[in-house]
């Protein structure tokens, strides 16, 4: 028995599917109320209260997922690791995040108390809020079942390799594109005929760079590390353009676009499957950085062609 506690004193707790399962499915659920929020926001549901239905959902989802890290914690704790090592490898950062978006909702709750609701771009940039998407970017983007499965010395497999790890990256993903969503070539089409938009071209421009950046830095990280089942990039692009369609504040849901961010996220997985591309074929890698975003944008302007015609 000594001996055991001794090495559990040394070693970390060991992860397990369990944990990943929660983490990722109560991870959509905390990103889905960012995005209902989002659409709150968006389409003029909010009034001067803190206390909303949607920020009932949102903050439901930090709870739940909070209260599977803690609860992983605690469990491991009474099982004779020491609190530093009581998480899976991969998971201390997220419980990091959920103590930071902790805080960062009671001072949210201040500030909204008083100053009010912020509208527009000030919603995505106050003080609090920043606070909120950092404590969310980790516990979603730069930790949790991503890591965990690249720390362990078997490779995930089976439904755990078909699902969680798409819908981990599509959460990823997502928190970058809604923080910069005010430049966001599917919230804000600007090269659409139909919607003429002052400084239209410059901010479409930027968005595009913007938002190719955010996405092939997410993609390029996932496919040096990690292996990624058939189909991960298109069900992650689709879902998040479908996520982004959501936050369209210009009437009618651009379901075309999202359509053609589907066809995209295809191109990139067929990309994937003939490149090969790894850290060890730097040509392949190069050719699969530049030819993803341009097969991506060249479905969303024949989409924008069909569906009201281009500006530009």
């Amino acid at each position: 028995a000594a001996r055991a506690s001794a090495t559990k004193g040394l070693s970390r707790a060991p992860g397990g599917i369990g944990l990943d399962c929660q983490v990722v499915v109560l991870s959509a659920v905390f990103v889905g109320g960012l995005f209902l929020d989002g659409w709150a926001h968006a389409h003029g549901r909010v009034d001067q209260s803190f206390f909303t239905p949607w920020h009932a959902v949102f903050y439901a989802g930090y709870a739940a997922v909070a209260s599977a890290l803690v609860a992983s914690l605690l469990r491991n704790h009474a099982r004779g690791y020491p609190w530093l090592r009581a998480l899976p490898a991969g998971y201390g950062l997220s419980l990091l995040g959920a103590l930071i978006f902790g805080v960062g909702g009671v001072g949210d709750m201040i500030w909204h108390m008083l100053f009010g609701i912020e509208a527009g771009v000030e919603a995505l940039l106050s003080p609090t809020h920043l606070a909120l998407g950092l404590g969310l970017g980790l516990i979603v983007s730069v930790s949790g079942p991503l890591r965990a499965v690249g720390r362990r010395p078997e490779p995930a497999s089976g439904w755990a390799a078909q699902v969680l790890m798409p819908l981990a990256l599509t959460s990823m993903l997502s928190v970058l594109t809604f923080f910069t969503m005010y430049a966001h070539p599917i919230v804000h089409p600007a090269a659409s005929a139909g919607r003429p938009y002052a400084g239209s071209e410059t901010m479409g421009v930027v968005g595009i760079l913007l938002q190719t950046g955010l996405l092939m830095g997410t993609i390029l990280l996932v496919v040096r590390f990690w292996t990624l089942p058939a189909g991960a990039l298109t069900l992650t692009v689709t879902l998040n353009a479908g996520a982004m369609g959501f936050l369209n504040p210009h009437g009618g849901y651009p379901l075309a676009l999202v359509v053609a961010a589907g066809a995209g996220g295809l191109s990139a997985d067929l990309l994937r499957t003939q490149l090969r591309p790894t850290a060890a074929r730097p040509a392949a890698w190069r050719l699969f950085a530049f030819a993803v975003p341009a097969a991506f944008y060249l479905c969303y302007f024949l989409a924008l062609k069909l569906m009201e015609g281009i500006a530009w």
